[in-house]
């Protein structure tokens, strides 16, 4: 007996429990664990992002001319004063963005949902019909300018046409117009900008469950009514979502206004982005370009911060 107490093996020591201090260092690489995984395209897109924004910043308080390193040098604000104080055209440029961007994106918008409307029905050739409404929108900047060049061109045109049957004279240029170029550009635009709308409204309309429009018909409301009472509450943050986006991208517009206009005739078609191209790349007046720029951007920032907040983007209605 007392044998085989003696020969019987050591007991292993007992487990000690864990401390607080190693839960919690071993609870929280898991937690740590995505923010890892993304912090490295997160840091690459911070430095392409912030690099730039922080450049233009640098620089509108510059006098920065490569032309005239002379004069290079610390400006303070002295380029805003000058924008705000003894640049006219830089008031004039604004307001035609403004303006630019009004028209454009109320019809851009009134004109897709309406097509977004009509190609949600169902009708034979419905695939047809929204790849042909769609088709605009994948069309580059560059090409879309080049079609409506040739559609505006004086001798090829659609203006020798309407001549032909009477209406106007042979030899008018829309675009050399001060009358004519801005619904020509606006014309222009909108036959690329409206198809964006169009998605987005119709990829949300697919979701509205049909029930609601049936227990509507039951109930007799007219179309008027479930159009304002079902279809455009369903379609707030689409519409908010995208006039914000295309408002923002308008007031960039660079490429078509550039192509069709140059900023002309005499002006009245030059957006404070095009002013700014023009002080930077033709002046190469970089410090007072940067200074535009930054008020171009806390304008769009500060504009897109009261749009959000006064749409209730995101919230639900009560």
């Amino acid at each position: 007996m007392a044998s085989a107490v003696a020969k019987a093996p050591p007991q292993p020591p007992p487990r000690r429990r864990a401390t607080g201090v190693h839960r919690r260092r071993t609870g929280a690489t898991p937690r740590r664990l995505p923010y890892l995984l993304i912090a490295p395209a997160g840091l690459l897109m911070l430095g392409f992002i912030a690099y730039p924004v922080i450049s233009v910043f640098y620089y509108s308080l510059q006098h920065y001319n490569p032309t005239k390193p002379w004069r290079n040098g610390f400006a303070g604000f002295d380029n805003f004063v000058t924008a705000f104080t003894d640049d006219p055209q830089f008031w004039q440029t604004l307001g035609f963005s403004l303006q630019w961007v009004a028209v454009e994106v109320v019809l851009q918008l009134l004109l897709g949902l309406a097509l977004a409307l009509l190609v949600n029905q169902t009708f034979i050739g419905r695939a047809m019909a929204r790849a042909l409404v769609f088709s605009p929108w994948a069309v580059s900047g560059v090409l879309t300018s080049t079609i409506w060049l040739l559609i505006f061109n004086s001798q090829t045109g659609i203006s020798r046409y309407l001549a032909d049957m009477g209406i106007g004279s042979y030899g008018t240029s829309w675009l050399s117009d001060t009358s004519t170029v801005f619904p020509a550009v606006v014309i222009a635009e909108l036959w690329r900008g409206v198809p964006f709308f169009a998605i987005l409204i119709l990829a949300d309309l697919q979701s509205v469950s049909k029930d609601l429009y049936e227990a509507a018909e039951v109930d007799g409301a007219s179309r008027f009514r479930q159009f304002f009472h079902i279809t455009l509450p369903h379609l707030k943050d689409a519409i908010i979502l995208s006039t914000l986006l295309r408002a923002v991208w308008e007031f960039n517009n660079v490429d078509l206004l550039y192509t069709l206009t140059g900023g002309g005739p005499a002006g009245e078609t030059t957006t404070l982005p095009l002013r700014i191209a023009s002080i930077a790349v033709d002046s190469h007046d970089f410090g007072y370009a940067s200074a535009l720029t930054s008020i171009a951007f806390v304008i769009l920032l500060f504009c897109s911060m009261v749009y959000l907040r006064i749409s209730k983007f995101g919230r639900q209605e009560k």
